[in-house]
């Protein structure tokens, strides 16, 4: 089974941006890794895209990738033994006050 991830563009590369340079910061080190483009088309520089195992499999939104990244926490904060269900998933408990609270 593999995880999905987002990483942002930084380098567009091939004749026809079916490839680029992608990253994302994880703690105090910064992942970086090549990733295929062919499934989404070229993008521009700066773009959140959902990559695994070298592949960008969808375009993310800025409220999408919030939501992964909220979860992505949660994920590594119960691995640790520091998951808070008050601090995570914001968009699903509905409190008033809350980041995800919906309009």
């Amino acid at each position: 089974m593999c995880l999905s991830i987002p990483m942002r563009l930084v380098v567009l590369e091939g004749r026809n941006g079916d490839f680029a340079v992608a990253e994302r910061g994880q703690g105090d080190a910064l992942r970086r890794e090549r990733v295929n483009l062919m499934l989404i088309g070229p993008q521009p520089v700066g773009t959140w895209v959902l990559a695994s195992l070298g592949l960008a499999r969808e375009v993310l939104e800025d409220g999408e990738r919030e939501l992964i990244e909220d979860a992505l926490a949660a994920v590594s904060a119960a691995l640790t033994g520091d998951y808070d269900p008050a601090r995570h998933f914001a968009d699903l408990t509905g409190k008033p006050g809350d980041p995800g609270e919906p309009q």
